[in-house]
């Protein structure tokens, strides 16, 4: 393949981010594969062997089909609403229901906990009210709160993926199975449901994916009770440093999630409607019977009860002095403040091993600046290997696609079995966050990227080499301009994942190099007030910086569509 390439530099656009892969992908796997060959005797004989890998595989199956189930059930008369009527404020529900899908775990942590948690508005506000003692509402570390994270965070996705092609679908199909005599529901299961099947299976399973590799929900939501693969392979790792079985259960997520992604890729092809509507919104329409009205605020409400209630109630939080009275039945001070966000900058107890929260902003600034310069780096190159050489490449465009079916917690333990052996690794090991930051935001770039180039005229670079440019030289004044529009979404993109990646991070980071999900996840689990506060601040400051990057992102792409 690399020989029918004219030009060493080209060569260059295969090499460098295929050797990054090799490095940083590859050998860490195939090191845990390795780690596994090597202790398969130690692990068989374990007594307590079956047990170990069954227990947390079972609760991540029923986590996740519980969650995945919960989800459509929402979804799916969310899409209906969505891609059927017109209502006031749709535009802007649409983005509220969007964002939680970007949002890092540990914000969507912090925001339950600010809304239903021991200290949350709910429980303050019920014992205020009910002049109670201790908090009425129990929900965190239960399973409970895990499948309310984990509906606030997927069904946008089903939302999604159904109402755009349920907006895709040709209406005189339905008109004509009216005209046939059938009713409103035996056209929606005789004709639309059949055409929407492809679709809504994709969801499906792209929703079990993202519960099935879950970490961060489960861990600051969920409790010490439950235990996922990912949360098992974390705590076998860095507390029991048993790598043989954390090995075995690592190679025993890729090969689910592996799956998965195999099965959501083959469906994702076949989810595109086949019939086109003849107008653009003829579908849309105003609600003007009491039944959809009815349906529109029934929705509306749960779709702002789960999915927008959470975020006001950590913004809100974050500048509240809301804490019960110790001893004052059902009392609790209350006012606004901006101590916590003065407090983030001073070490109060003078503590030598203590780190400013704002510290772990910073390092999480530099950590989502390196990542975002190097993925940018890497996926246009990947992008103009993928558009400029002679034969399709499909077999690199799959490699540069794999670490989407690695779970991060998998990728972080993958570094620390494969470069433990270097001296001074744990000095080593926060350096290798942007890079394990860069292969979870490469393949997004890369599908950025790839559209805008292939979509530059090739008469305009015929010009410009007729007229002596050479190849960097038509690079940087034809098609860099062209698509700087979608560098910079790319750019945005992989420094907002950076920003709030938590499952690698958790294995390379150093207690005193924490970014701001370590710090979150520490302040949440410490006690008093102060702390608790602080967390609230970072996670509002995560939470600040990831919906100015979607709307960033969202202006970019609409100035490039047009």
């Amino acid at each position: 393949m690399l020989i029918k390439i004219k030009g060493g530099g080209r060569i260059l656009l295969w090499i460098i981010p295929l050797l990054f892969l090799t490095v940083f992908y590859f050998y860490p796997l195939a090191s845990v594969f390795k780690f596994i060959l090597e202790a398969i005797d130690r692990i068989i004989l374990d007594i307590d062997f079956i047990n170990r890998i069954w227990t947390p595989l079972s609760f991540t199956i029923y986590q996740a089909v519980l969650s995945t189930f919960f989800t459509v059930l929402l979804g799916l008369p969310a899409a209906y609403l969505f891609s059927h009527y017109e209502f006031p404020g749709k535009s802007l529900l649409r983005i509220a229901v969007t964002l939680p899908f970007i949002l890092p775990t540990v914000v969507v942590a912090a925001g339950f906990n600010a809304l239903i948690g021991p200290r949350g508005w709910a429980n303050l506000i019920l014992m205020e009210i009910f002049s109670l003692n201790e908090a009425p509402i129990h929900l965190l570390n239960s399973l409970y709160a895990i499948l309310l994270a984990h509906i606030f965070y997927n069904t946008s996705v089903v939302i999604r993926v159904v109402s755009a092609a349920w907006q895709q679908l040709d209406l005189r199909l339905e008109q004509a199975g009216r005209v046939l005599g059938a009713s409103q529901w035996q056209n929606f299961w005789k004709v639309v449901f059949p055409l929407l099947l492809p679709s809504i299976l994709s969801a499906i399973l792209l929703v079990f994916l993202f519960d099935f590799t879950s970490f961060g929900v489960i861990m600051l939501l969920g409790g010490p009770r439950f235990a996922t693969i990912e949360v098992e392979i974390y705590i076998q790792t860095m507390h029991m440093l048993n790598f043989p079985l954390a090995s075995l259960l690592s190679v025993l997520q890729l090969l689910f999630t592996f799956l998965i992604t195999a099965l959501s890729i083959k469906l994702g092809g076949a989810s595109m409607a086949p019939f086109m509507p003849r107008l653009r919104g003829e579908r849309v329409k105003r609600l003007s019977s009491d039944g959809s009205k009815i349906f529109a605020m029934c929705m509306i409400f749960l779709l702002v009860l789960i999915l927008v209630l959470p975020v006001v109630a950590l913004g809100l939080r974050s500048v509240t002095q809301l804490e019960a009275v110790r001893g004052g039945r059902g009392s609790f001070t209350s006012g606004l403040t901006l101590d916590f966000y003065r407090e983030i900058f001073i070490n109060r107890r003078q503590s030598l091993f203590y780190v400013p929260p704002i510290t772990a902003v910073r390092n999480s600034m530099i950590y989502a600046l390196s990542a975002s310069v190097l993925s940018d780096f890497l996926g246009m190159l990947a992008a103009l290997a993928l558009t400029r050489t002679q034969r399709k490449s499909i077999w690199l465009d799959s490699l540069l696609m794999l670490p989407l079916g690695t779970s991060a917690v998998t990728m972080g333990f993958g570094f620390i079995i494969a470069f433990s052996q270097l001296s001074n690794a744990l000095y080593y090991y926060p350096l290798l966050i942007p890079i394990v930051h860069t292969l979870v935001s490469l393949p997004f770039v890369v599908r950025v990227l790839q559209p805008a180039l292939a979509a530059i005229p090739q008469s305009l670079r015929q010009a410009a080499k007729a007229l002596g440019a050479s190849p960097f030289q038509v690079w940087r004044n034809i098609d860099l301009p062209i698509i700087g529009r979608a560098v910079a979404v790319s750019a945005i993109f992989s420094f907002t994942i950076s920003l709030g990646e938590f499952g690698a991070t958790s294995f390379l980071t150093r207690p005193d190099i924490p970014t701001i999900p370590i710090a979150i996840f520490r302040y949440l689990n410490l006690p008093g007030a102060l702390n608790y506060g602080q967390a609230m601040v970072m996670a509002t400051i995560l939470l600040i910086v990831c919906g100015l990057s979607m709307w960033l992102m969202e202006s970019l792409l609409v100035n490039v569509s047009e």
